[in-house]
């Protein structure tokens, strides 16, 4: 059976992600050569530039594949949770164990920023994973009864928060820890 030329061009933008992924991960961006990502993929160089513009190109659909996956991993953990505060716990714990899937925190903490920089990269948090935490940061703003002037600000904060936890977690400090500071945090914003 014949594939479409859609399903070949996919097939191919597929193969070429997962070799850049696999290429940026293991030598990192800068270290990272076309003609390694091309030999790695299968295809030609002229492959490579028909799908994506440069290196870089390929290098954010890579790293937008990962917020991605990411957010569909907390979504999917938190998405039973009986309240706000253990949907966002569910969602923390969830982020940790994304996270911890070998290169990741490289893509997603350190090359993702410096590479695509501080605004590409608040784009993918806004487009993947804020509205999740906002939404549930904005129920316990409610039932405590603070004014929604600090949510999104507060969104931020708490997502730095758990960028920063996951570095340390992924550097050897204790991921309980962290878990029962993000709860306190949570609790603190519970008080009326």
């Amino acid at each position: 059976m014949r594939r479409s030329n859609s399903e070949r061009t996919e097939t191919m933008r597929a193969a070429l992600i997962a070799a850049g992924r696999m290429l940026f991960v293991e030598k990192g961006y800068a270290d990272t050569a076309t003609p390694d990502i091309v030999a790695a993929a299968g295809v030609t160089r002229g492959a490579l530039y028909h799908h994506f513009e440069d290196k870089k190109a390929l290098f954010a659909a890579v790293v937008a594949d990962e917020a991605r996956t990411v957010s569909e991993e907390i979504e999917s953990a938190a998405a039973d949770s009986q309240t706000a505060r253990d949907g966002i716990l569910d969602g923390t714990r969830a982020y940790f164990d994304s996270l911890a899937v070998p290169g990741r925190i490289r893509l997603l903490l350190l090359d993702g920023p410096s590479v695509l920089g501080s605004h590409a990269m608040q784009q993918l948090n806004e487009e993947y994973s804020e509205a999740g935490l906002k939404a549930g940061l904005g129920e316990l703003f409610a039932a405590s009864g603070k004014a929604p002037d600090l949510l999104d600000a507060f969104t931020g904060l708490l997502g730095a928060a758990f960028d920063r936890a996951a570095l340390a977690i992924a550097a050897g400090a204790d991921r309980k820890d962290y878990e029962r500071a993000i709860a306190a945090l949570i609790d603190g914003i519970s008080v009326k």
